[in-house]
């Protein structure tokens, strides 16, 4: 038999750039090479051991079977108290879905909603599975360019003439993944007025909303008679550094929530039981894990920022939430991919180019600074010196 042939769609999925670095810096470090990992969005931080607890007691009681493809009752009534209380909406636990992963609210809501031609508006640069999915669809992706002199947020005029009658839903992510910045109050009232004029949807994708440095976490949802319209994404991977154990949810409207069910039934059957019950006690127990990594994270921030605006050619806004900086580069006389293998090739700095996130990423390196001090003290060293070559 020869080379099988794929279906066409596939040809439009896409991949996220972060895993890909990742396997090429596995392997050369298998050859011997000194890695520091600046490519991967995971919180280095180990998972909350009341939560751990919380998992191996839920196992040896039993709970590893199947359970309801919406998700645990009582997981859905933990959330959606969560998401009442800090979006300052009333959540009925019906809305909630529980998923593998956060990741599936973003496809399962663009398969729900989206046919082939419907418009839809995504931030760029920006988290590379919206357009992949977008595109693997059928649907028409229209990038909202996010732009640097506002601190990577967009501008209000760019989303006006981004809307046609053919839009049916707006991609929302704040804090942002790769720029760290966050969209204002202002902002979303102005957004949510566009879309009460023009009637589509918003899928707001808040799993960094704990990890904000500077003022308070705005969500579109809490804006009156934006519920029946939004569709928002949590997790606990970053909030809780629970990457590994899948989780995550989506609040939508009812009908919409349905929909997301009845995917979950045809791909992943449920979430795993266990895994739940921990992240149960991840939001009902302390929280001090969370301030404090935070609180860590922002050092970090602070001394990248610092370290990446010292180097010649590179200038580096601060971001106001998750754990990414997002430097210009196009100052220096390799283009942002090249730029970027050199520094993983020569000094051994694992990051990525702002162009695996769009085509608006250009001119930009996107580093993680879920690293300790040190590893990334070093970078910037290596940094430094390698760029001083060129």
């Amino acid at each position: 038999m020869g080379s099988p042939t794929f279906a066409k769609r596939m040809s439009r999925l896409g991949t996220e750039s972060a895993f890909e670095v990742l396997a090429k810096a596995k392997s050369l470090e298998a050859q011997g090479k000194d890695i520091i990992h600046l490519e991967i969005g995971q919180p280095d931080f180990s998972t909350p051991m009341n939560v751990c607890e919380a998992a191996f007691k839920a196992m040896k009681e039993g709970h590893t079977g199947y359970c309801p493809s919406a998700g645990l009752p009582e997981f859905r009534e933990v959330a959606a108290q969560h998401i009442s209380e800090t979006r300052g909406v009333e959540i009925h636990p019906d809305e909630v879905t529980v998923t593998p992963g956060a990741k599936p609210i973003i496809f399962f809501t663009i398969l729900a909603l989206i046919d082939d031609g419907d418009e839809v508006i995504y931030p760029e640069p920006g988290f590379p599975v919206y357009e992949s999915v977008i595109d693997f669809i059928g649907g028409k992706p229209v990038p909202l360019p996010l732009r640097e002199e506002v601190d990577f947020r967009f501008k209000i005029d760019d989303l006006v003439e981004s809307i046609t009658e053919n839009t049916k839903l707006l991609i929302l992510n704040s804090p942002q993944n790769p720029t760290g910045g966050t969209l204002t109050a202002s902002d979303l009232t102005a957004i949510a007025e566009l879309v009460e004029k023009h009637q589509f949807y918003v899928l707001t994708d808040e799993v960094y909303s704990r990890l904000l440095y500077d003022g308070t976490h705005h969500s579109i949802l809490s804006i009156p008679g934006m519920k029946e319209h939004t569709i928002l994404i949590e997790g606990h991977s970053k909030t809780y550094a629970m990457t590994g154990w899948r989780l995550g949810y989506g609040v939508a409207p009812k009908e919409i929530a349905d929909k997301i069910t009845q995917l979950t039934i045809n791909s992943n059957s449920c979430t795993a039981t266990f895994t739940q019950i921990a992240g149960i006690e991840a939001l009902r127990g302390p929280q001090t894990f969370v301030s404090e990594m935070v609180a860590e994270f922002q050092v970090r921030r602070d001394v990248i920022v610092e370290g990446l605006n010292a180097i010649q050619g590179m200038s580096c806004v601060k971001p106001f939430g998750s754990f990414y900086v997002f430097p210009n580069v196009t100052n220096l006389p390799l283009g942002c991919e090249e730029l970027a293998d050199y520094l993983m090739d020569e000094v051994g700095v694992a990051l990525l180019p702002g162009t695996a996130f769009g085509k608006y990423g250009d001119g930009y390196l996107r580093l993680s600074y879920a690293n300790s001090l040190d590893n990334i003290n070093e970078a910037l060293r290596r940094m430094e010196s390698a760029i001083s070559k060129l």
